[in-house]
């Protein structure tokens, strides 16, 4: 089918209203083949680096040969998904695999399809545990948005679907905002390492040791979500190294599926394993224990942590490119914000970054705004990304910022 005719199809059966979004942004661009960081578009010589990753989905890039193969290789032994009630031989190792990496005494962990389901569950769990039902959560923080993790986001995504009791929002990074919420009446307190939907904002020095003291004082859960951050973004395995803090819970996914199977996680520390052992059967994911999917997950793993210094060197070399644009930009770019490959690039308005973004795209770079800060463009190459290809971006980066100025002159 041609573009137009996918268009078509995709506005008549699944969403029109995303259709129409794309078409008034005066984007045609339907993916075809990926490798590596780069997507074809399906019938035209168009290729773009893909800069989204889909939030870390693609960590390793498009078709990674690793994960795979190792899919293939166990389809061939004849392994499937897997009952969710029985045991499983891929799920313990993969288990075991992740207790050996994750911070701190974190031990246990149940998995998942979605980050959703995992923010869900980390709740569930929490309220479990402490017999309390609040949750309090960050203004501009993204979980997902199934039930209990929609609760913990901005109106935007809540409001359509009626009262979420027990939620509550405070500032992102204000200490005191947190002394006063977090209560004895508290059950968890969840944050995003870095924000992304926001338009990756970092907390500030010191505020996720001062979270971690509040909830041990008020024996409340902390809950780390890293499905975004973590799995190598930033330079270290866990975003939260940066900041020498263990949670009471972690939440895992998009990076987790290698690019090829959905996989996502809820890990905790044994204290936690309490209510899990009086309810070992309260949390049931029927694809989300999937066998094939474990095995895949063993492979991205090992890659992952084997691209560590590459993520390092390719952000110092994105972060000197950047303060470069910025310095260059007139005004336009108001500030650069960066842990590792994680990058928030933050314009003077929200019009001069769409406009900037749809350049970028017809010269072969893919980014997206971020939602909750829509002045700011999130650029999340895959890790596996090389010297030359962030050269690219910085050179097509460059050349719309000089398109964007010559714009705004005519």
């Amino acid at each position: 089918m041609s573009n137009e005719e996918i268009f078509e199809k995709f506005a008549k059966y699944i969403s029109p209203g995303k259709v129409e979004m794309y078409k008034r942004m005066g984007i045609s661009f339907v993916p075809g083949k990926g490798k590596g960081c780069w997507i074809k578009d399906k019938n035209s010589d168009l290729k773009v680096i893909n800069l989204r990753s889909s939030g870390g989905v693609f960590n390793l890039g498009h078709n990674p040969k690793g994960t795979t193969e190792a899919l293939k290789n166990a389809l061939d032994l004849g392994l499937d998904m897997g009952d969710h009630l029985l045991i499983s031989e891929q799920r313990a190792n993969f288990a075991e695999a992740l207790s050996k990496v994750l911070p701190g005494d974190i031990q246990y962990t149940v998995f998942g399809v979605s980050g959703g389901e995992a923010v869900d569950l980390a709740i569930k769990l929490a309220r479990g545990f402490t017999k309390r039902m609040k949750i309090v959560s960050t203004l501009g923080g993204y979980h997902g948005h199934t039930s209990f993790a929609l609760g913990t986001g901005d109106d935007v995504f809540k409001t359509p679907f009626g009262s979420f009791e027990n939620f509550k929002q405070i500032p992102f990074g204000d200490i005191e905002a947190a002394e006063r919420e977090i209560d004895s009446d508290t059950a968890a307190f969840i944050v995003e390492t870095i924000q992304a939907t926001a338009g990756v904002m970092i907390p500030p020095d010191g505020y996720l040791k001062h979270i971690r003291e509040i909830c041990n004082e008020r024996d409340v859960v902390f809950i780390i979500d890293e499905v975004q951050a973590g799995l190598g973004r930033t330079g270290n395995l866990w975003a939260v190294e940066e900041w020498g803090v263990i949670p009471d819970i972690m939440v895992l996914g998009k990076g987790m599926s290698g690019g090829v199977y959905p996989l996502s996680a809820t890990c905790f520390r044994p204290h936690l394993q309490e209510f899990m052992n009086e309810n070992p059967f309260v949390h049931i994911s029927t694809a989300g224990v999937s066998n094939l999917a474990c095995i895949v997950a063993s492979e991205m793993l090992e890659e992952v942590q084997e691209l560590l210094p590459n993520v390092r060197e390719r952000a110092q070399q994105f972060k000197i490119g950047l303060a470069s644009l910025q310095a260059n930009s007139h005004g336009v770019i108001t500030e650069v914000r960066q842990r590792g490959l994680f990058i928030g690039i933050e314009f003077a308005n929200p019009r001069m970054c769409g406009v900037f973004m749809g350049i970028c795209l017809g010269k072969g770079a893919l980014a997206l705004y971020a939602n909750n800060r829509p002045n700011t463009l999130i650029v999340m190459p895959p890790l596996i990304i090389s010297e030359e290809e962030v050269n690219f971006v910085l050179k097509v980066f460059s050349e719309a910022l000089q398109d964007l100025l010559a714009l705004g002159k005519s």
